[in-house]
């Protein structure tokens, strides 16, 4: 069994505030690697998907706090999913399959999924070559 890393998100005040409401905190958010796994908890939203499935990962931002603040949020343009605590920088992940994320029939499935860890170029370089 591989350790699993850990990427806790950066919270900026304002963000903590807006997502505070959805149950975001930082007990309640992390993106997890391991055991060729990669898992993000967004407060009440689970992302899960092989390591194989990821094709590429690069650090993307700034974000608008109206288009990222609070819950998860869905681009109408491609799908993808963004989990945002913070308007500064994140982390896009894509993948080779989309996943589901949002609804709990899972539905909706995503390309691509943002989030804006402390640590993005670290993340983004686990992801490079998963």
């Amino acid at each position: 069994m591989a350790p699993i890393e850990t990427f806790e998100f950066r919270f900026a005040p304002a963000y903590r505030l807006a997502g505070s409401l959805f149950g975001l905190s930082p007990r309640t958010t992390q993106v997890m690697i391991g055991d060729d796994q990669l898992k993000i908890r967004f407060g009440p939203w689970r992302l899960e998907t092989d390591l194989s499935n990821v094709i590429g990962a690069k650090v993307t931002g700034p974000y608008t706090f109206l288009k990222a603040a609070g819950p998860a949020r869905l681009s109408l343009v491609d799908r993808g999913i963004t989990f945002a605590t913070n308007g500064d920088r994140g982390v896009c992940i894509c993948f080779r399959t989309p996943v589901p994320a949002l609804d709990p029939l899972h539905l909706l499935r995503h390309p691509a999924v943002t989030v804006t860890v402390a640590d993005t170029g670290r993340l983004a370089d686990r992801l490079a070559t998963p």
